[in-house]
């Protein structure tokens, strides 16, 4: 249950942004498009950083506990090449959202970070409101964990 809510909030948050670069025309996206998107909308870049940060797995996201507890729970069952197949796979995913990061932050705007409509008060919630989450997520974990626990209780 953790992991699904931590997920839900990073890749609802993550489509957002996606789907605010691609504007009206819903056009292909590259990641060059992101190329100093920092500059040109730095709050639309912030937003995308917690929730790219998150699907890394870096602490005090949501994205850290999911990871952790899905871990946890596949060495609990002695599935140890699992373990180290997620672990693996985890690196690489951070390679490539590591990279997003750089172009958002180290680059200079493309055009089409340039084109960008401003962000409505409803987009700006609508990607607030994610970032919080994930944000909540890692930093207060048990509220959720205790939640999802007295769950399991009621199931059995």
């Amino acid at each position: 249950m953790f992991y699904l809510a931590a997920y839900a909030f990073m890749n609802i948050g993550a489509f957002a942004v996606v789907s605010h670069l691609s504007g009206r025309g819903e056009r292909y996206q590259s990641i060059d498009d992101l190329s100093g998107l920092a500059q040109t909308q730095p709050m639309t870049a912030a937003m995308l950083s917690i929730f790219l940060l998150s699907l890394i797995g870096v602490l005090l996201t949501g994205g850290f506990f999911g990871k952790f507890y899905v871990f946890k729970a596949a060495l609990e069952s002695h599935l140890v090449w699992l373990t180290v197949l997620g672990l693996l796979n985890s690196a690489v995913a951070a390679y490539y959202y590591l990279r997003l990061l750089v172009v958002m932050y180290m680059r200079e705007p493309a055009d089409a970070a340039r084109d960008l409509e401003p962000l409505t008060p409803a987009f700006r919630l609508a990607l607030f409101l994610p970032a919080v989450g994930t944000l909540f997520l890692g930093i207060f974990p048990s509220w959720v964990l205790d939640f999802a626990g007295k769950s399991a209780t009621v199931v059995k």
